[in-house]
């Protein structure tokens, strides 16, 4: 098991904290040494990291939680954005442009809201933000833009904030996961919105004919905080079994 982060000053926020992949995420970042605080709407997560309320529809309040995470963390290292809604897969013609600007401004002004007050935080530590996406930006599956525009825009910000603040010394990158047995994938399926066949075809999409987990996410995100990715910045690493190839 490698200690990654012991000795790090701060924590790491994840924001999201309390869905399939955040908590994949802060429990591998806690395994390898880093303090963790985490994030979320309806449901507190169980545990001993402390956990705050938030609504990413309220853009005002993503200034108030990452002061209280640096209160408690004692400064702040990693901003790991991993929220995500469900969101219906339809087709694009189908979408009415409020349901698209509702998710836009949940997702990505969503992100901004958090990030933007991090980042004198995250100056002082030279940390490094990482934002879980999908990898329906590299490769795009039908039905599937409610979710991956507003993710395509969160990537665009994660560029854009890799290229300003790399003078700095933090670094911005993100994770797009594939198919999985965790997350939204696992609630598409559960609601019956993916068939038996859909699935089936899916699999064949994928190179390794498998779907897979909220710990090969994790194990990506606490890759690209950590100092092993010392000169890693601006990316985007697809997760998905060689979907997107």
């Amino acid at each position: 098991m490698t200690a990654d982060f012991a000795g790090r000053p701060g924590g790491a926020l994840v924001v999201g904290g309390s869905g399939g992949l955040g908590l994949a995420i802060a429990a591998m970042l806690a395994e390898r040494g880093s303090a963790v605080a985490v994030t979320y709407r309806t449901r507190r997560p169980d545990g001993d990291h402390p956990a705050y309320e938030l609504d990413l529809g309220d853009h005002a309040a993503g200034a108030g939680v990452v002061e209280r995470a640096v209160a408690d963390l004692g400064g702040l290292h990693t901003l790991v954005y991993a929220a995500g809604p469900h969101v219906p897969m339809v087709h694009l013609s189908a979408v009415e442009p409020a349901a698209m600007a509702t998710q836009l401004a949940a997702d990505a002004a969503g992100f901004f809201s958090v990030v933007q007050p991090a980042l004198p935080h995250l100056r002082a530590t030279s940390g490094s933000v990482v934002a879980v996406t999908t990898a329906a930006t590299s490769r795009f599956p039908v039905r599937d833009g409610l979710s991956s525009a507003p993710k395509a825009a969160v990537e665009a910000l994660a560029r854009g904030l890799a290229v300003e603040e790399g003078r700095f010394g933090v670094r911005v990158n993100c994770v797009g996961p594939g198919m999985l047995t965790d997350g939204m994938a696992e609630r598409l399926i559960s609601s019956g919105e993916l068939s038996d066949e859909a699935l089936a075809i899916t699999r064949r999409n994928i190179p390794l004919r498998r779907f897979g987990t909220a710990a090969d996410i994790a194990e990506a995100v606490c890759f690209l905080a950590s100092d092993r990715a010392g000169f890693v910045s601006g990316q985007k690493l697809d997760v998905d079994g060689g979907y997107s190839v």
